[in-house]
């Protein structure tokens, strides 16, 4: 294995926490989990989804930064030296579905940006149709290819200027500003939202009408997949972060201190939303649009509402850049360690591949919702259930008991290992199967 020295890790528990938390929330929680509650019934789909976390999330979680932090290195490498068969070809596979799930995610990093930028403009008495940038459902729109193509670079752009900085100098230090930011600007969202007339509708319906016949097999499910999606797993974003810990660093307590942090910002980010929709007689089951399409007409019927909008897309903004900028990071990590490229060239070459993959899923919906499902829900799916297994089951046992456990409460921990071993691959496999099922 490499020494720990020949590798940056990270400068402080604190920033560790915060980049953590800060890769996990993202779109994952803020975008999705909110429109995932809605289409899901409420209250019973919020319910499991807590429990999902603790259960399936934090264990798996805690195996990904283990695969990491044992193997000094990103996907590119850590299967290989996990002892997987044909590990390294694995690591590659997920080296460019990575690079895929970059260059779509960056681009709809691009829709939050050009939404913001009309906030504030509203602010000014400029009106602007941010719907204008979202890709339309099939066919060619040049207007809304070229407002991506630029909002696109711009975010690339801003991607590299925190890699060039590196781990604690860029990234650890970006996030321990902007996820207590976030976590302001959400509670004073929440504040807004929940004191319009009429929005205790809206809470009553998100967090305390619980209903135990809700809880289908298809609500559950949902709730499994939404846990692995908005912790960021899937043998990408925490294997390589996971390779930047340091040796004494307690895995448990960071897991679930991440855990409890993404959750959090799922959880606000819901009690931001929600409320005001059923305050407005908005649709709250609206699907994917409810981000983009939904909520700007709530902010545009509430007194001051480009002020909480600009609030409500910066927050997401930044959020959202930090996993862009982790999913940066795997392809960089990639390169790094296992070419001759310093990382200023492999930043600047794989800053110019995701842009131009980020072409073709900002065409048209018809394009882009295929490449979310395959490289967004399925190969996270995958990816995390390889890792459970690479952990699992061709680790050394006592390597693994070595990464996973603390001093203390050893037995605990040797429940963990054989509940990594037999519980949650199976989790993670239904959830697999789920998504051929419906997505596919």
């Amino acid at each position: 294995m490499v020494k720990e020295s020949s590798r940056e890790t990270f400068g402080s528990r604190f920033g560790a926490l915060m980049t953590m938390i800060g890769v996990a929330a993202g779109l994952g929680n803020i975008w999705r989990f909110p429109y995932m509650v809605g289409r899901y019934g409420g209250a019973a789909f919020v319910l499991f989804y807590v429990l999902a976390v603790l259960a399936i999330g934090v264990p798996a979680l805690m195996a990904e930064w283990a695969l990491g932090r044992a193997t000094r290195r990103g996907p590119v490498g850590a299967f290989e030296r996990g002892g997987l068969p044909f590990g390294r070809s694995v690591g590659w596979f997920f080296f460019l579905v990575m690079t895929m799930g970059a260059a779509y995610y960056t681009a709809v990093l691009g829709w939050v940006l050009y939404h913001g930028l009309a906030q504030a403009l509203e602010g000014a008495g400029i009106a602007l149709d941010a719907s204008t940038i979202l890709p339309p459902a099939t066919g060619f729109d040049p207007r809304s290819f070229l407002l991506q193509v630029a909002c696109t670079g711009l975010v690339v752009a801003a991607c590299v200027l925190m890699l060039l900085r590196g781990l604690r100098n860029g990234i650890e230090r970006a996030s321990r500003i902007v996820i207590p930011a976030l976590f302001l600007a959400l509670l004073v969202l929440v504040v807004r939202s929940i004191t319009l007339p009429g929005a205790l509708e809206g809470v009553r319906w998100y967090i305390l009408k619980f209903e135990p016949g809700a809880l289908s097999p298809r609500v559950i499910v949902a709730a499994l997949g939404q846990a692995v999606f908005s912790l960021s797993l899937g043998a990408t974003f925490m294997v390589v972060y996971g390779s930047y810990l340091r040796a004494d660093d307690d895995l448990r307590a960071a897991a679930l201190g991440t855990a409890f942090g993404d959750t959090a910002v799922g959880l606000l980010a819901g009690l931001a939303i929600f409320p005001a929709v059923f305050a407005l007689g908005l649709e709250p089951t609206s699907g994917p649009g409810l981000l983009f399409s939904t909520l700007p007409g709530a902010f545009e019927r509430m007194p001051l509402g480009w002020l909480f909008g600009l609030l409500f897309f910066g927050g997401l903004f930044g959020a959202a850049y930090l996993s862009d900028v982790a999913g940066f990071e795997v392809l960089v990590a990639g390169l790094t360690d296992n070419s001759s490229l310093d990382r200023r060239r492999a930043v600047w070459l794989m800053a110019a591949v995701v842009f131009l993959c980020s072409l073709p899923p900002s065409l048209n919906m018809a394009v882009f919702v295929p490449w979310d499902l395959t490289f967004g829900s399925g190969m996270q799916t995958l990816g995390t259930l390889l890792v459970v297994l690479t952990v699992g089951w061709t680790f050394h046992r006592a390597s693994a008991l070595r990464e996973l456990s603390s001093e203390r409460d050893e037995r605990a921990f040797l429940l963990l290992y054989y509940w990594l071993r037999y519980v949650v691959p199976g989790a993670v496999l239904a959830i697999g199967i789920w998504w051929v099922l419906t997505d596919l």
